[in-house]
Parts: structure tokens; sequence; C-alpha cells
């Protein structure tokens, strides 16, 4: 019997004690995590990112989430017969798209979320860039072919006070961020593209890491010839990349590049699909993603 338990027990031992130096390390520091993706809308997968962010907050890290809601919005608008229409990446956002986008982000999915994370203990709050001032934004315009193109609602933030989310964190809440914000110069409000969002804010609060949940593995070397993963490159050579990428991967490593030249130590792009991959990314050695890293720690 006591052969059998200490056999059992063993491996689940060394996992803890494998993950020490990665708990030492990460203790006290900053996490900011954009929430989207597949791991949004599959249940199991809701639950398991809910279970890996509320580890942190055990483990002495401060977890802040950042989170968009495409594919929610995109059923919103169809269901108020908007038509969805994407130009640059990004969402063509009218004053009537606009109040669907805020009360599915603000109403719907930070709520879910919320309630998730909270399922665990009084940990997570909610909040949209709007409150205390947290984001601040004027109008984006994207440039397609040499031309500025008008989106409507879309910012581009100006403007971060993290007063708001300091404070939770040091009451060891978890902020949930929906990525809408107060307008610089009216009183309307901006769509906001979730992984900006997460990246400005990671630079603002000088977090030690950036995580963006993606539906891919990483940043693949030479996609669609290989699906080899790139597991770690430098701003620079990230910055050289970039005009080869997916669409839908430019804001998600144009935020990595932001984090990283503003301050946060590495920024990671990882596979929302897999299970617990937040935990696997931070406390073992086989980091799942693409990982971002400053320039001068790339070289050394």
């Amino acid at each position: 019997m006591t052969a059998t338990r200490k056999h059992t027990a063993l491996p689940k031992a060394q996992i803890l004690v494998e993950a020490l130096p990665w708990l030492t390390r990460h203790h006290g520091k900053t996490v900011v995590i954009k929430f989207g993706g597949n791991a949004m809308v599959d249940e199991e997968l809701k639950a398991a990112f809910a279970q890996d962010v509320v580890f942190l907050r055990h483990a002495g890290l401060k977890p802040v989430v950042v989170h968009g809601g495409g594919p929610q919005i995109s059923r919103a608008l169809d269901r108020h017969g908007i038509v969805s229409e994407f130009k640059a990446g990004l969402r063509v956002t009218t004053e009537d798209a606009m109040d669907v986008v805020r009360m599915v982000l603000a109403g719907q999915v930070q709520r879910e979320l919320v309630g998730l994370l909270n399922r665990h203990g009084p940990l997570a709050v909610g909040l949209t860039g709007e409150d205390a001032h947290t984001l601040t934004a004027t109008k984006h315009q994207p440039e397609i072919d040499g031309e500025l193109v008008d989106i409507g609602r879309v910012g581009q933030i100006t403007d971060i006070d993290t007063g708001a989310i300091q404070a939770l964190l040091a009451d060891g809440r978890i902020p949930v961020v929906s990525s809408i914000a107060r307008s610089q110069d009216d009183h309307h409000v901006y769509n906001v593209n979730a992984d900006t969002a997460a990246a400005a804010l990671a630079a603002a609060l000088g977090a030690e890491t950036l995580m963006v949940l993606t539906d891919v593995e990483g940043l693949y070397e030479d996609w669609p010839n290989s699906d080899e993963v790139i597991s770690r490159l430098t701003a620079s050579q990230l910055e050289k990349l970039l005009p080869e990428l997916s669409s839908g991967m430019v804001p998600k490593m144009e935020g990595c590049l932001h984090a990283v030249r503003g301050g946060v130590n590495t920024a990671r792009v990882i596979d929302g699909r897999v299970q617990h991959s937040i935990l696997l990314e931070i406390f073992t050695d086989e980091g799942i993603g693409t990982m971002v890293v400053p320039d001068e720690q790339g070289e050394s």
C-alpha cells in the first residue's frame, strides 16, 4: 500500500518542484493576458483558462486579463441586422455597431469571464477602458493603398491611466478589462483592438510578460510552406518579419513588439486551443508558442 502511494505521488511532487524556479522568478510580477480565439468560445477551454489565471494569482503573480469578443460581436450584429465589414483587418464600427460592441463586450463576454473566475473565490472585477479613464483614444484611420480609410468608431490609444487596475491588483483582485476606450475628443467611446489594448496596458503597467492567446501554435517560420514555429525572436527580428505576416497575426505581433519595446521583459503568442497553455508557458521549460524578447536579451 505504502509503496503504491509513494509511486503515484512522486511524479506529482517532481512536477511541483520543477515549477519552483519559475514560481520564484515570477512572484509578485504582473502578467497581462489577452483572452481570445477558441479559448473564448469552447466551454472546456474557457474553464481551463479561468483555472490557469486563478492559479497564477494564488502562485503570487498579478494577472490582468484583457479581452475582445470578435465572434460574439459578429453574432450580435447579425441578430441586429447590422452587416459585419472589415478593412485592414479591423472591424468597421458605425455608431449603431458601437452600441452593440459595447453591450457585448461589457455586458456579455466580460460578465461571463468574471463569473468563471469568481467560481474560485471573490477575485475578478470587470471594467472597461472607459472606467477611471483607463484607456483614452482618438479615431484610428488605417492606411490602405496609400490612402487613409474611415472605419468608424475604431480607436487608437493615446493615453492610459493604470490607477484603477493598480488599486485592484494591490487588493489582490484580478482585473478583467474590456477593450473599449473613452474618447479624447468627444463624449463617445471607441472600439479598440484587444491585442493592441493588451500590449499598451502591459507596457503601462510595467508587466513582466504579455501573453496573447491565439488559434495557432505561434508564429510560423515560413507559412504556408512550413508549420515550423519560431520559438524565440528579438524585437528587431520581428520588425523585419511584420510586412510578411497574415493580417490576423499583424495586430498580435505588433502588440508583442510594442510591449517589449515599452519595457515588458517578454511577449508571447501561445496556442489557446491547448488546455492550460498559460501554465505550460510560464512554469515549464517547454515553451509552447513564440516568445519575443528585447534586442539585448536575444543577443546575449
